[in-house]
């Protein structure tokens, strides 16, 4: 009881203070801080460069960024009567789907592929649907911002007109705007808790 009593009465200290109490966000321990420092600053050049490339183009700034879907369970806390224990039906699966998700955070406009894995090939599909979607061309392009995974950064990979990349440093999923889309996506799933099949998750 001791224990509880100086847990809590710590809590409202930091509380009175202003703190608290938060998950940290993972950061990879390879990623280079005074890398990141100056990603905004190539990105601003990198336009730059095409704007004066393509003086008459309209030129937006998307982000891109995959997530891994599976037949696992993701609890989340429910209301429930005082005394009652909530029971939720699972069975966990090692089946998968990749989500593409898309990000303009500047609009909050987004556009999302569902496939069965990630490859080169479908990274292409993905980008042609993408071009074609938004009528990209000379004078309406995109700089799609990502991470350096393989088949981002393949010479087998075939930009349509109308879309140019610019690559993240390694290990630093905190500066890609299109990772705040997970929690989004993964709520649905957690309302869930365990999609019984790929269908019914793709469904979700």
């Amino acid at each position: 009881m001791a224990v509880k009593s100086l847990a809590r009465e710590g809590g409202n200290i930091y509380n009175t203070l202003d703190f608290r109490l938060k998950v940290p966000r993972p950061s990879h321990r390879d990623s280079c801080l005074s890398e990141t420092f100056v990603v905004k600053k190539k990105l601003s050049q990198q336009l730059a460069k095409l704007q004066s490339k393509y003086p008459q183009a309209d030129i937006e700034v998307w982000c891109s960024d995959e997530q891994r879907l599976g037949l696992q369970p993701k609890g989340r806390r429910v209301w429930t009567k005082l005394g009652e224990q909530p029971v939720a039906d699972v069975k966990t699966q090692y089946q998968w789907l990749w989500l593409y998700g898309f990000l303009h955070p500047e609009s909050g406009e987004t556009y999302f592929w569902i496939l069965p894995q990630v490859n080169t090939e479908l990274f292409n599909r993905v980008l042609t649907d993408l071009a074609r979607e938004f009528d990209l061309n000379q004078n309406k392009r995109i700089l799609l911002v990502l991470e350096q995974a393989g088949w981002h950064t393949t010479n087998k990979l075939v930009l349509p007109e109308g879309i140019d990349l610019f690559f993240l440093p390694s290990h630093s999923p905190e500066l890609q705007p299109a990772e705040r889309l997970r929690p989004l996506t993964n709520e649905a799933i957690k309302l869930r808790f365990a999609p019984r099949s790929l269908t019914t998750h793709q469904k979700t």
